[in-house]
């Protein structure tokens, strides 16, 4: 169960959350199925020309119009604006044997200096004759590579209904056009009517590197004698067991600076 637990709610998520209150909510419909996408850049002031080190955080709530169970969450991605730059050789790397299994602790232990973000997930595990019961568990987000190749490793650590731990890869991909970084991952098969996700959160920090370097970094759209702008921050897609995929994108603001 406990495995099962871990497997179902990470949904690769670079995942995702619930601060949607805070950050502002774009909701998605298919049929029952609802997705609540949340997302915010920090700082807001940014360099018109240039980019300085910045954090982005995205969610996704899960619910269901009609109270029924939603289908497994199987597949995420998240394509980030061109205007920020996701720069995974400004730090060092961990390696996803070196932190399964792990607590979250001996995780930050081992490749602290590697970790570029952390969230949060929520989940709900169901059981015959009874009603469904919370878990949830942090998330910690670390610089990786795989196969001689960067990705970003969620490790999520739980201890409902037993201490669990899981590292899911989330792949780095070049965009096209107005994203310019895709970020994406696959979750294992598990059975919906054992268990769901209900949201899972990450923040993407600006953790600077070697040299002045920052892992995350952007700069405000705005034209020449505009003092701002609203940009698209960030395409996500939510795919589920069944076919269906919910899509946002989520526009914001930024200010200019120079």
């Amino acid at each position: 169960m406990g495995r099962w637990l871990l497997t179902c709610l990470v949904l690769p998520a670079l995942c995702l959350c619930f601060a949607a209150a805070t950050w502002g909510q774009d909701l998605a419909q298919k049929g029952n199925l609802r997705v609540a996408f949340s997302g915010a850049l920090n700082p807001k002031r940014l360099p018109r020309s240039g980019r300085k080190p910045v954090s982005v955080q995205i969610g996704g709530a899960i619910t269901t119009t009609d109270g029924s169970l939603p289908p497994t969450f199987n597949h995420l991605e998240i394509a980030l604006n061109n205007k920020g730059r996701l720069d995974p050789g400004a730090l060092p790397t961990c390696r996803a044997s070196e932190i399964q299994p792990s607590t979250t602790a001996y995780a930050l232990q081992v490749c602290g200096r590697a970790r570029v973000g952390e969230g949060t997930f929520d989940a709900a595990v169901a059981i015959p004759e009874q009603a469904p019961f919370p878990s949830v568990g942090e998330v910690v987000a670390f610089n990786g590579i795989e196969h001689g190749r960067p990705v970003i490793l969620l490790h999520i650590y739980g201890t409902t209904p037993v201490p669990t731990s899981l590292t899911v890869p989330l792949a780095i991909k070049r965009g096209k056009g107005e994203f310019g970084t895709v970020l994406s991952g696959d979750m294992p098969s598990v059975d919906a009517k054992v268990g769901f996700v209900k949201g899972i959160s990450l923040r993407l920090d600006r953790k600077v590197g070697r040299g002045g370097r920052a892992y995350l970094s952007a700069g405000c759209p705005a034209p020449k004698g505009f003092p701002g702008a609203v940009f698209s921050l960030a395409k996500v897609a939510f795919s589920f067991g069944g076919g269906r995929t919910l899509r946002s994108t989520l526009v914001r603001n930024c200010r200019a600076i120079g």
